[in-house]
C-alpha cells in the first residue's frame, strides 16, 4: 500500500495518548466471602479467578497479568499455577509479565485440544489461506491464539483431574465458547465451584457470537454450547465462576434457561431448506435439456448447467444477436466449460460472451472468470462495494476469499464496476444492478425481464422450493462474511419484497419460480433470526457481540522487510446512536513497532472511521509471520485483545 497522506497520520497522532498501559483498572471482589474465604476475583480483560492458600495461589485464567502486582493485598507471594480455560488472548496476554514477576516460579497449564494455539500461536495465522485450515471458516480464522508462544507446562484431556494443596479439581471438556475450552470444578464446603471460562455468562448469555461460529452455518459451535452446558448442570454447583462478568450463584435454572435458548437458535440457524438432504430435488423443476451435454434451458434466452450432484455457479442470457451476459462462473472445469461454449455456438446460437458478473464476494462464483477472459474475451462486471474484497482478498480476513480455493488464482480485478441501482442497458435486455446484502455485505442482485417473466439474479441467498411452506430459504448465517442482519439478509429479503420477481435464479442453479410467499417466509425468518441473537447477546447492542470486524486493519495481512515499514488503517465502527469512547492498544511482539502504539479518542453516532497507523520492523525483526493483537477499552470497558492483523517479517 502507498503510504496514507500525512493530514491523516497527523490527526491519528492527535488522538493518541503516550501512556501504553489501559485506563481500566482492575479491582479484586470476593463472590462468597463467607464460604470461601480464599477465593477471589480479579477483573481487568477478564476475570482472573484466585485460590488461595497461605501465601500461595494458584490462577484460573491470567487476563493482563496486572494481577501479579496486586496480589500482596491479599497475602499471595508466590502463584504456583495458572490454569487457562482456553486459549483467547484476552484470558492470557498477561504472560509476558510472569518472567518478570516476583511472585514465580510458576507453571502453566491449559486444554490438550488448544496445546498448539497456545504454543504455536502464528501456525494458525496464514498468508494465503485454503479453504481446508484449521480453525477456519472457508480460511477465515475463528480462533484468537496469543501473539507470542506460551510454553505449556501441562494439559489436561477431557476427564483429567489436577491436584493442588489437597485441592482436586476435575478438569471437564465445556467447548463451545472456544474449540477446546476447559471448566475446572472444585468441590467445597459440599458444593461445587466451576470456573467454567466463557461457556455461558450471567443472564443466560454468551460472552461473544464469534467464538462460537467453527462452521459454515452448520452449528458445531452451537451444539457444543448446549452439550457442554448440560454438563456443567449435572453438577449442581453453588456457584459459576464465568472468565467475564458476574459470577452466578445457584445457576441451574440459568443453564436450563441457557439451553432452551440454544435449542430455539439452532432451529433458526441452520439452513432454511433440506441442504444436505435433498437438495438435488429442490435445484430445479423447470429447465429441461438442450441439444448440448448438461446445458439445460430455463427459457427461451436462458440457459444453465445441471447434473447429478452438481451445483456450479453459471447462468448465461443469450440475445437473439448471439451475443450473452453471464452471472456467475465457478465450480466447473475449464474443460467443461469450454466444451459447453463450443457446444452452444455450434447448436444454440451463441456468438459471444460479452461479460461476467458475479453476484458476491465468494471465490467459487468467479474462479472461471479470468479463464473467460483469457480464453473468450469476456469482460468482467460487478458491484463497486465488491472491487476491494475481489481484487486485495489478502486486505480482509472474510470466509471464501478466491485464493482459498488454491487454484491459482489469488485475485481478479474488474472491467466496469456499478453503483447500486444502476440500470444496465444490454442488447435489448434492461437489468437494474442493486446492493443485496445476506450471507455477506458484498454481494448484488441482478434483476430484470426475461422472456415475458421478470427475474432475479441473487446469489447464495435465498435457496429451496418456494411450494414447501416449511422452507424459508436462507442460506448459510456466517459472521466471518461480514453478514450483519440488519445490514444483511433483512435489508436482501426487503429488496426481494420491493422487486416482486417471478422467478428467482439462485447460486449453485437453484431455479425458484413464484416465489412470493418464500420471500415473505424468508424475510420472517431473517427479523426472529436476529432476535435469537439479541436473547442470547451479553452486549445491549448484540452488533458488537456479533461482528468480528467493528475494529479491524486494511490490510489484515501484511509484508514489510526488516528496517523499512508500512501504513495500515484501523477502521472503527460506532453501531450506537450516541458518540462511543475508544482506546486501543496496538500490541506487538518484539522486532515490530506501531506510531502511534496507542489510539484514543470518540466516534461519533453510527460512523465508520479509518485511522492510519505505521508500522515498522526493526533491523533485527525475527523473519515470519506475527500476529498483531488490538487491544480495546471502548465506552470505559476493557475487553483486551479480542482482534488482530498479520504481518510477515522478511529478511
Amino acid at each position: 500500500m502507498k503510504p496514507l497522506p500525512l493530514l491523516l497520520a497527523l490527526l491519528a497522532f492527535t488522538l493518541a495518548t503516550a501512556p501504553t498501559s489501559s485506563s481500566a483498572a482492575g479491582r479484586f471482589s470476593q463472590p462468597d466471602s463467607a464460604t470461601h474465604p480464599d477465593l477471589f476475583v480479579w477483573t481487568d480483560t477478564c476475570n482472573v479467578h484466585v485460590l488461595r492458600d497461605g501465601d500461595a495461589a494458584l490462577l484460573i485464567d491470567l487476563g493482563d497479568g496486572s494481577v501479579l502486582e496486586h496480589l500482596g493485598e491479599i497475602g499471595v507471594k508466590r502463584v504456583e499455577w495458572v490454569l487457562f480455560t482456553s486459549h483467547h488472548r484476552e484470558l492470557c496476554q498477561g504472560f509476558p509479565k510472569l518472567a518478570s514477576a516476583k511472585t514465580g516460579p510458576t507453571q502453566l497449564a491449559a486444554p490438550e485440544f488448544e496445546r498448539a494455539l497456545f504454543e504455536k500461536p502464528s501456525d494458525f495465522r496464514k498468508m494465503k489461506v485454503r479453504l481446508g485450515d484449521a480453525f477456519t471458516i472457508h480460511g477465515a480464522s475463528f480462533v484468537r491464539p496469543p501473539i507470542q508462544p506460551i510454553p505449556l507446562d501441562r494439559t489436561f484431556k477431557k476427564m483429567d483431574t489436577f491436584t493442588w494443596r489437597g485441592r482436586e479439581l476435575w478438569c471437564v471438556d465445556t467447548r463451545g465458547s472456544s474449540p477446546g475450552g476447559m471448566s475446572y470444578f472444585l468441590k467445597q464446603s459440599g458444593r461445587w465451584l466451576g470456573f467454567t471460562g466463557d461457556l455461558m455468562l450471567d443472564g443466560a448469555k454468551l460472552h461473544t457470537w464469534f467464538d462460537s461460529e467453527w462452521d459454515y452455518g452448520f452449528a458445531a459451535g452451537v451444539w457444543a454450547l448446549a452439550n457442554s452446558a448440560a454438563q456443567v448442570a449435572g453438577y449442581d454447583a453453588a456457584w459459576l465462576l464465568p472468565a467475564h462478568g458476574p459470577a452466578i450463584r445457584e445457576p441451574a435454572k440459568q443453564l436450563e434457561e441457557f439451553q432452551q435458548k440454544i435449542y430455539k437458535f439452532e432451529r433458526l440457524y441452520v439452513r432454511g431448506y433440506p441442504v444436505t438432504t435433498f437438495a438435488g430435488s429442490v435445484q430445479d423443476r423447470i429447465s429441461r435439456p438442450t441439444a448440448v451435454p448438461h446445458v439445460w434451458q430455463v427459457s427461451p434466452h436462458l440457459f444453465k448447467f445441471r447434473g447429478p450432484g452438481f451445483f456450479p455457479n453459471f447462468y448465461l442470457i443469450v440475445a437473439d444477436s448471439g451475443h450473452a451476459l453471464a452471472v456467475d462462473c465457478g465450480l466447473l472445469q475449464t474443460n467443461v466449460l469450454d466444451t459447453a461454449i463450443a457446444g452452444m455456438k455450434q447448436h444454440l446460437g451463441l456468438k459471444q460472451i460479452d461479460a461476467m458478473i458475479p453476484t458476491h464476494m465468494h471465490g467459487d462464483h468467479f474462479l472461471q472468470g479470468p479463464h473467460l477472459r483469457a480464453q473468450h474475451g469476456t469482460k468482467l462486471w460487478a458491484l463497486d462495494r465488491m472491487a476491494d474484497v475481489c481484487e486485495h482478498p489478502e486486505w480482509f480476513d472474510y470466509a471464501a476469499p478466491i485464493q482459498a480455493y488454491g487454484i491459482g488464482v489469488d485475485s481478479v480485478r474488474f472491467d466496469r464496476l456499478f453503483k447500486s441501482g444502476e440500470v444496465l442497458d444490454w442488447e435489448g435486455f434492461k437489468f437494474t444492478i442493486d446492493w443485496m446484502p445476506g450471507q455477506t455485505e458484498f454481494a448484488l442482485c441482478v434483476s430484470g425481464m426475461i422472456d415475458g417473466r421478470k427475474v432475479a439474479f441473487t446469489g447464495d441467498n435465498i435457496f429451496g422450493d418456494p411450494a414447501d411452506p416449511q422452507q424459508n430459504g436462507h442460506e448459510a448465517m456466517v459472521a466471518h462474511n461480514s453478514a450483519i442482519l440488519d445490514e444483511g439478509y433483512i435489508l436482501g429479503a426487503q429488496l426481494l419484497q420491493r422487486l416482486k420477481p417471478d422467478m428467482l435464479l439462485g447460486g449453485h442453479s437453484y431455479v425458484m419460480p413464484q416465489p412470493a410467499a418464500f420471500i415473505e417466509r424468508y424475510h420472517a425468518w431473517a427479523l426472529a433470526m436476529r432476535d435469537a441473537f439479541k436473547t442470547l447477546s451479553s452486549e445491549d447492542d448484540y452488533r458488537y457481540w456479533f461482528d468480528p470486524f467493528w475494529v479491524r486493519a486494511q490490510p489484515y495481512r501484511n509484508t514489510v522487510k526488516r528496517g523499512e515499514s508500512f501504513d495500515i488503517a484501523l477502521h472503527l465502527r460506532n453501531f450506537r446512536t450516541r458518540a462511543q469512547a475508544h482506546r486501543i492498544e496496538i500490541h506487538t511482539p518484539a522486532g515490530l513497532i506501531a506510531e502511534p502504539a496507542v489510539l484514543q479518542g470518540t466516534l461519533e453516532s453510527e460512523a465508520r472511521r479509518p485511522f492510519p497507523i505505521r508500522l515498522r520492523a526493526t533491523a533485527d525483526a525475527k523473519p515470519g509471520v506475527h500476529i498483531i493483537a488490538l487491544d480495546i477499552t471502548r465506552d470505559g470497558k476493557r475487553q483486551g485483545e479480542l482482534f488482530d492483523f498479520v504481518v510477515e517479517v522478511l529478511p
